[in-house]
Parts: C-alpha cells; structure tokens; sequence
C-alpha cells in the first residue's frame, strides 16, 4: 500500500512566492504574539527584543560576509549595538548619534589588532553594519520613547504599515504578478505586487495614523506612499547584498522565512522615515 502512495515532495508545502507558508505563518504569528505582550504589559521588555534582533543580525551579517572573506568583528557590534538600542530608548536622538560615533571607533581600533592585512575592506564593512542594523534599528527605540502611550502607538503603526507592504505585496504578486520590477537582483518582485503593496500601505497608514494615533489624513496616506517605497527599498537592497554574497539566505533562524535579516530588511529601511514623520507631524505638531 505504501508502494502505491507517492511520498509528498519537499516543495509541496511552499507557495509561488517560494516560502513553505504553514512554516511562515506560524512563525510569524509566534513574533507577533511576543512583541504584543511585550508592548502591553512591559515596554522594557519590547526593548529586549530589540537588542535581542540586534544581536543575531549582526551575527548574521558575519556569518554571510564570511563567504566575500569578510571578517566582523562581532563583539563590538553586537555590545555597541545594544548599548545603542538602550541609550535611545533613555535619553533620545543625541544620545544614539554620540553612541554610534563611539561604537565606530571602538571598532575601527578593535580591528587594529589584527594587523594590516584586510583591515580596510573589514572596518568599512563593520561600519556599514553598524549602520544599517544598531543605528537603524534604534529607531525604534526613539518610537517607543514617544510620550506618554503616544510609544506603544507609534511602534504599532511602524511594525503593521510595514507588515502590510509584505502582505499586501505578497498577495498581488502571487495572485497577478507577471512584470518584474527587478529580474536580476529579485526575480519574484513585480509591479503588481508593488501595486499591492501600495494599496495595503496607504491603507493601514490612513487607518492607523487618524484612528489609532490622531492624526491628520494626509499624514496616514503620506506615511504609507514613504513606507512602501522604503520597504521596497530595504527588500531590494538585502536582495543585492545576497546575491553579491553567493547566498540564498542570510541563515535560516526563523522557519518558513529564512535568516532574521530576510524579515528585518523591510523594517530597518521604514523605521527611521517613520520616526521622523510621526515625530514632527503627529505627535509634536
């Protein structure tokens, strides 16, 4: 009987978009489920997430730069990442650019050590990363700072305009993808799923933005046009970064979505011009 059942493929659990979507959705919702308790009931604790992500993208980064002969030297990154998150998140905006300016050069002498050989291709990469995961992701430290719960909000905004690029993108392309946006660098993104991601963008950031947080209108619908060309942004930018690398994920941490930087790209893109916007135009206006 068992000679005449066939053995279901690898692949059949995976959508068109190439993820194995019970796998995705699981994950996903159990992310979704920690930050929200977090958020209710604790806000430090949100922060230690923060760190946490922190933390393994920068291990992350190591590990794929390693395949270009890349040597990050993670200790710095990852301690000055987190005393990054902190620092935002207790004393704002200055503190975060004196800390960033710090960690970098504690890097740069950390390298030091190690001799001349690769010392410049090693330092810009590391404060490149420093850059693109501790400083960017410290942006939510500054939304969680917001006054009062004008923080819980504002991170809630940040994380489900973001979430709706993805799933809204997700769906269009799946459904009616057929033009490529960028066939070298990410085969599977197309226009319609740009379109999609548009539409559920601007959506949640008018609904969000004047139901949720108080705002004008024109302020949602502004929120989402700069949220979905970011994340779309961010998604290209990590798609380059891993084909210039030789790799198909940046590790596979998270099942059904890969590494943690394959869900952080979009997030570490939106968060900084999110920031920016909420903080002048929503909640110091």
């Amino acid at each position: 009987m068992s000679e005449l059942t066939p053995t279901p493929a690898p692949e059949a659990n995976k959508s068109r978009a190439g993820r194995d979507l019970p796998a995705a959705i699981a994950s996903g919702v159990g992310l979704a489920v920690a930050i929200i308790l977090s958020l209710i009931f604790w806000k430090p604790a949100f922060m230690f997430i923060v760190a946490a992500a922190v933390v393994i993208a920068v291990w992350e980064l190591h590990k794929g730069f390693a395949a270009k002969d890349i040597d990050l030297p993670q200790e710095p990154l990852m301690v000055g990442g987190v005393v990054m998150v902190v620092l935002a998140y207790l004393y704002g905006a200055p503190a975060l650019v004196t800390a960033t300016a710090v960690t970098s050069l504690i890097t740069m002498l950390w390298l030091l050590r190690r001799g001349i050989e690769g010392y410049v291709r090693n330092s810009t990469a590391s404060v490149f990363s420093l850059i693109y995961v501790p400083f960017l992701g410290s942006f939510v430290a500054l939304l969680l700072a917001e006054h009062k719960e004008d923080g819980v909000k504002a991170v809630i905004t940040f994380i489900a305009v973001t979430v709706a690029s993805d799933i809204g993108g997700y769906i269009a392309g799946v459904l009616f993808g057929k033009h490529q946006m960028a066939p070298v660098i990410s085969p599977k993104k197309s226009w319609e799923g740009f379109a999609g991601s548009a539409i559920a963008c601007v959506a949640a950031g008018w609904l969000l933005v004047v139901y949720l947080l108080d705002g004008d209108w024109w302020v949602g619908v502004l929120l989402g046009l700069i949220a979905v060309v970011m994340a779309t942004l961010g998604d290209l930018c990590e798609s380059v970064m891993k084909r210039d690398l030789g790799i198909k994920d940046m590790s596979q941490i998270i099942p059904g979505h890969g590494g943690l930087m394959d869900r952080l790209d979009s997030l570490l893109a939106t968060v900084a011009p999110i920031w920016l916007l909420l903080h002048y135009l929503v909640f110091n206006r």
